[in-house]
């Protein structure tokens, strides 16, 4: 297999010419252009790229990705150990321990070893557009990650920053539930309470709550959160204050991130955490939170001893409350990924359904 060169693409952005490479967050107050990926576990990779340029997502070969078959996808979470997770984690509220949590799983088949994430990316663009989809592509470093995420993590323009977590989903608005609405608004505030760990007194708002947008396949509920950094904060503090993001973890979000390592059975990687840009000489970035998201595993030969080239990975979960229903949750989860595993095992029809995991 050659070896793919580092790349980045956002947008119509690409970045060429890897300069260097860091796990330092204080490298993003620096200059120059970086991509940004930042495991759910807290591994974070910054890549300084030398050359930026405008470039429209190419449009995908009819071969060049060869995606799973439908048949090849494991879940680290059967229906029966999901629907279990739910109930327990009801358990959890009922004794006070938390008000929401994010139960989550991922999803695994085979790939071949010249699987490429920007090939992907092609395939994706075309078959899922997203507002925040990226690709960062640095096969030294362990890090080839495709997203069509739709939600933003957080955005800055100098000192202001600003999150959009997104709570509720549904095939159209009228399946957005009142637990949709209470779910959304508790994540609201829990990324007030982030933000403003970092931010001026009295400069977080929220300009939007409980909007409805409409992605491909499916609505969410979206609120933005927004504030000004007060003076000496910077990337370090911004991380330590809003990672990993509220709308995957849960409320009280330490007593959630206790819960998530007890029940999910395998690490979520670039799932659930940030992937995007900064570009430090305009004091700019957007980084999207890491759902519909693909990743290429390639330790260890992917899996299977090394018989296989590689592992194609995806991640899909829900938030549990009181009101929730285990069988329900569990097909949330089913129609997150339903769309975009179609696109990925090459099967993406014009209406995007006719898959399960």
């Amino acid at each position: 297999m050659l070896a793919l060169p580092p790349l980045a693409r956002f947008g119509d952005r690409v970045a060429t010419g890897l300069l260097d490479v860091t796990d330092d967050p204080a490298a993003l107050d620096s200059t120059g252009f970086w991509a940004v990926s930042a495991d759910f576990e807290g591994r974070l990779t910054c890549a300084r790229f030398r050359d930026v340029r405008k470039e429209p997502v190419p449009a995908p070969v009819p071969g060049r990705w060869r995606g799973p078959a439908a048949a090849d996808w494991t879940s680290s979470l059967d229906r029966e150990a999901y629907t279990a997770g739910v109930r327990r984690i009801r358990e959890h509220i009922a004794a006070g321990e938390v008000y929401q949590a994010n139960l989550c799983r991922v999803l695994s088949a085979p790939v071949a070893a010249d699987a490429d994430v920007d090939t992907l990316t092609a395939v994706l663009a075309r078959g899922n557009p997203a507002p925040y989809a990226g690709t960062i592509r640095l096969p030294a470093h362990g890090v080839e990650t495709a997203t069509a995420s739709p939600e933003l993590f957080l955005r800055r323009d100098g000192r202001v920053v600003e999150s959009g977590p997104i709570k509720g989903t549904g095939r159209t608005e009228a399946d957005l539930l009142e637990k949709d609405h209470a779910e959304n608004v508790m994540i609201v505030d829990l990324v007030r309470n982030d933000i403003g760990r970092v931010c001026a007194t009295g400069s977080v708002t929220v300009p939007d709550l409980c909007a409805v947008e409409k992605h491909p396949g499916l609505v969410h509920l979206v609120s933005t959160v927004r504030g000004e950094l007060r003076d000496g904060a910077g990337w370090p503090e911004l991380f330590d204050a809003a990672f990993p993001p509220g709308s995957v973890t849960g409320a009280p979000k330490s007593s959630a991130l206790r819960i998530i390592e007890a029940l999910e059975t395998v690490e979520r990687g670039p799932y659930c955490g940030g992937i995007g840009w900064v570009d430090a000489d305009r004091g700019t970035a957007e980084l999207a939170v890491g759902i519909r998201t693909f990743w290429i595993d390639r330790s260890s030969g992917g899996a299977a001893g090394g018989r296989i080239g590689a592992v194609l990975r995806f991640g899909t979960g829900a938030g549990i409350t009181w009101g929730s229903d285990p069988e329900a949750e569990w097909r949330e989860t089913e129609l997150k990924a339903a769309r975009l595993l179609a696109v990925a095992s090459g099967r993406y029809g014009a209406s995007g359904e006719g898959i399960t995991t």
